[in-house]
């Protein structure tokens, strides 16, 4: 197999192993559910990637990293508390409708029983909440409201609450409650407006 062809069979793996954990679930898929939509040999999932677990993990991988990279850009046009609850908003809609909510909460809840993918979920937890503490930080840094609610602890609650959300998708099959949430959040960011506001930074009295 030439590498140009390996590459290919590799991605091609990945693909299905995201569709196959969205539509089937993760009772459902099995290198052999993979194999099958990506058109290969079972045997290939444990030549390429040792495993149906690592796999389904390469695939979580290859959709954060491509959200990761939209996030960053929509979350830095947001310079106000209200502008950041609408990015948010818009990153949660647009996580459901390209099926990463999906791969993410199935791959969550296999853990409950799996201690080994426990371990690499958190893993990947860190550098979104490391993203949203930077974000954070850049919006409010300075200001009460950091003061009161430091942006690394926001920064937990807000990936918990994503979490949480995306969860409570999977039964809101209107999405009403959900959106409902975001809606509240749109409502209170103006009225904490002035705790956003930065606080002077103190001079030091010469002696």
């Amino acid at each position: 197999m030439s590498r140009q062809s390996s590459e290919e069979t590799r991605e091609r793996l990945v693909e299905a192993a995201a569709h196959t954990l969205r539509t089937e679930g993760y009772a459902g898929t099995s290198a052999r559910t993979i194999a099958k939509a990506a058109g290969c040999n079972s045997a290939l999932v444990f030549y390429h990637f040792g495993g149906v677990d690592p796999l389904l993990l390469a695939a979580l991988d290859h959709s954060s990293q491509q959200r990761m990279a939209a996030h960053r850009e929509a979350a830095a046009r947001a310079k106000t508390l209200e502008e950041l609850v609408e990015a948010a908003t818009a990153i949660y809609r647009t996580d459901l409708e390209g099926g990463h909510i999906t791969l993410f909460t199935e791959l969550v809840g296999a853990s409950i029983a799996r201690p080994e993918l426990r371990e690499e979920i958190v893993a990947r937890a860190e550098p979104w909440i490391d993203f949203v503490e930077q974000t954070l930080d850049r919006v409010i840094g300075g200001s009460p409201l950091a003061s009161l609610m430091p942006p690394r602890d926001l920064a937990y609650a807000a990936i918990t609450f994503y979490l949480g959300v995306n969860l409570f998708t999977h039964l809101d099959a209107d999405r009403t409650r959900t959106e409902a949430l975001f809606g509240l959040a749109a409502r209170v960011a103006p009225r904490a407006r002035l705790l956003t506001m930065k606080l002077p930074l103190r001079r030091t009295r010469r002696t």
